[in-house]
């Protein structure tokens, strides 16, 4: 029978792919529920599985004058034999091997199968925690009405990816079929022993990973994102500072002729990324999240939060970008409460010097409309046009604009 366990061990592990600890420990606890299970009692009873699918049963029993029950006492005399310098009151295990071919060989096998079940379950729920905050490629199956989208990764029958409503880019158009890459947000259990990877092509932290892949100093940390403000499918603002001396961030992210970034908003299909030089000083952080504006003056109110941005008249509305766009975002980047307005009459100011520099990108056959900046990448920069002549609601407000109190996305 032993050989013929000891067989059965390693088909399982070969069949199940389970680390041959986890195997040898569920077989041991298998085994010790199947006993427990037809006999009954057992609380005594410590069962191993060595390394070679030995089984070995050891019984802890009290070291007594006269034994009454066999099951957990020993005699001193016997216990003397086994373990020379036992003494009466002491508890010491016994070999007790003979137990294991009295556990019927089904019941035996339905409990191991079981657990073996369970344990194969929550090694792949421990495999796929480490997908989290990763990017994932899966393979489109079906729309939900109320779920979201089905993905399957090509795992377990019993794992499925779900990219929720909620998750999903208003701009983009997805079918059955088609293979996408996503961020894996979260693994939880469901009913029925069922594994659900949540997915997201909203999450900012996709953003992230896209340029720790593309730009090899973010992902050595010699480029730090500090920070990421998103609206999906439309337009992200990423803050990066250097790590180390002479090295341009904001060069490293865009890449020789705009290949690094250009990878990225190709993955986002289109969508505008401002990279942003981030500032240990606030009120030059928020200066450089609103580019490609050059504010004039920014002060900065502790008691609610607020940052007082004065620009130009004639850039006020670039300022605040289309719908509010382009300051909400900056209020989600810096953590601050933007306030944008045209200077107030009677103050004079110096016009802005212009720092930044034409990014070269590679030619697609027409002329590039977007911002000739160094921190601000689009492919035909659609909208901008609306965003320089303004909403009638920024008109309306006097060219003012407050961002969101809540900063969180």
């Amino acid at each position: 029978m032993r050989s013929e366990f000891q067989a059965a061990i390693a088909q399982l592990i070969a069949e199940k792919g389970l680390p041959r600890e986890v195997v040898m420990e569920t077989v041991a606890t298998a085994l010790l529920s199947a006993y427990r299970k037809s006999y009954g009692g057992g609380e005594n009873i410590r069962i191993e599985v060595d390394k070679n699918g030995e089984v070995h049963v050891w019984a802890a029993k009290r070291v007594v004058a006269q034994v009454t029950n066999s099951n957990d006492e020993i005699s001193l005399a016997e216990a003397q034999r086994l373990v020379p310098h036992a003494a009466l009151g002491q508890t010491i295990d016994v070999d007790s091997s003979y137990i294991f071919a009295k556990i019927p060989a089904q019941t035996a096998k339905q409990v191991i199968l079981q657990r073996i079940r369970e344990a194969e379950h929550e090694h792949l729920y421990d495999q796929l925690k480490d997908w989290i905050g990763e990017i994932r490629l899966g393979t489109l199956t079906r729309k939900d009405p109320v779920r979201g989208w089905l993905i399957d990764f090509d795992k377990a029958e019993r794992v499925e990816g779900v990219m929720p409503l909620g998750e999903e880019v208003p701009t983009e158009k997805y079918r059955v079929g088609q293979r996408l890459r996503v961020y894996i947000y979260d693994v939880r259990r469901v009913q029925g022993r069922m594994l659900q990877i949540m997915a997201s092509r909203t999450h900012r932290d996709l953003v992230r990973r896209l340029f720790e892949s593309e730009v090899p100093e973010i992902y050595e940390g010699t480029v730090e994102i500090k920070a990421i403000a998103r609206e999906p499918g439309s337009r992200s603002k990423v803050a990066v500072v250097s790590r180390q001396e002479g090295l341009d961030p904001i060069g490293s992210c865009v890449g020789v002729r705009g290949s690094r970034i250009n990878n990225i908003v190709h993955e986002l299909n289109d969508e505008k990324i401002d990279i942003i030089q981030w500032s240990p000083d606030p009120a030059t952080f928020v200066s450089n999240a609103l580019s490609p504006v050059k504010p004039l003056k920014v002060q900065l109110r502790d008691s609610d939060h607020t940052a007082q941005v004065t620009v130009l008249e004639r850039q006020l509305s670039l300022a605040i970008g289309k719908d509010g766009q382009n300051a909400r975002l900056a209020a989600k980047l810096t953590g601050w409460r933007v306030d944008v307005t045209k200077p107030v009459e009677g103050e004079i100011y110096d016009e802005p010097v212009e720092e930044r520099r034409e990014v070269s990108v590679p030619y697609n056959g027409r002329r590039e409309r977007g911002d000739r900046s160094s921190n601000r990448y689009d492919r035909g920069d659609r909208g901008e046009r609306g965003e320089r002549s303004g909403s009638k609601r920024s008109q309306q407000r006097g060219g003012r604009y407050s961002g969101p109190l809540d900063y969180d996305e």
